[in-house]
């Protein structure tokens, strides 16, 4: 008994390092094969892995700041329907932000301002051409050009004032009569207006 576990025992030695020496299947190199069938139908749908853009990577590059700061400021007046100021040199421009009124000159810091109804003073020299504008915005770039998008303007000096002072009071009675919600705000947004109109004809 002890001779045969002796010889079964010599018999798995002498076989282990041929099992050692045994190469494993990962251990054997693939062949390298090329479906071009496979190559083209993947190109097909294989998703798209670029970034999406964003609308900055449409939009020019920003104008450089220059060095020193021009004598004037560039200002672009336009409406949906017209264009008041093209590209005109004016030394400072005044606009009715949400804000209150802001003062713009040459040099001023990059801002976008929420415009509300008021009185739009443009200082070329000596002369001060008035506007009064109904909502928009303005942009003031680096390059000291002030871009302003108004919704409706007209000049001063074109408006009516017993029209205003008409307006003015039949929003007031609208107001004060107004029953729903809809109609209380249409009401305010005339009598709003209206004010700013009547204040810029006496300011």
């Amino acid at each position: 008994m002890f001779r045969q576990a002796s010889r079964i025992f010599s018999r798995s030695i002498n076989q282990q390092p041929k099992m050692m020496g045994r190469a494993f299947s990962t251990d054997v190199p693939a062949t390298p094969t090329f479906d071009s069938t496979f190559v083209e139908s993947w190109k097909k749908v294989v998703p798209n892995m670029e970034p999406p853009k964003t609308p900055s990577a449409f939009m020019t590059p920003r104008p450089s700041t220059p060095s020193s700061i021009p004598s004037k400021l560039t200002v672009n007046f336009v409406l949906p329907y017209a264009s008041e100021l093209s590209t005109k040199e004016v030394d400072m421009v005044i606009v009715p932000a949400t804000t209150g009124q802001m003062g713009v000159l040459p040099g001023h810091v990059p801002t976008i301002a929420e415009l509300k109804p008021g009185v739009l003073s443009v200082h070329e020299g000596n002369n001060v051409t008035k506007y009064f504008v109904s909502s928009g915005f303005t942009f003031v770039h680096a390059n000291s050009v002030a871009d302003i998008i108004a919704v409706e303007a007209l000049p001063i000096d074109q408006i009516d004032p017993s029209l205003v002072q008409k307006g003015l009071s039949e929003f007031t009675q609208k107001l004060s009569s107004a029953t729903t919600d809809l109609e209380k705000a249409e009401a305010q947004i005339g009598v709003d207006v209206h004010s700013a109109l009547n204040s810029a004809l006496t300011g």
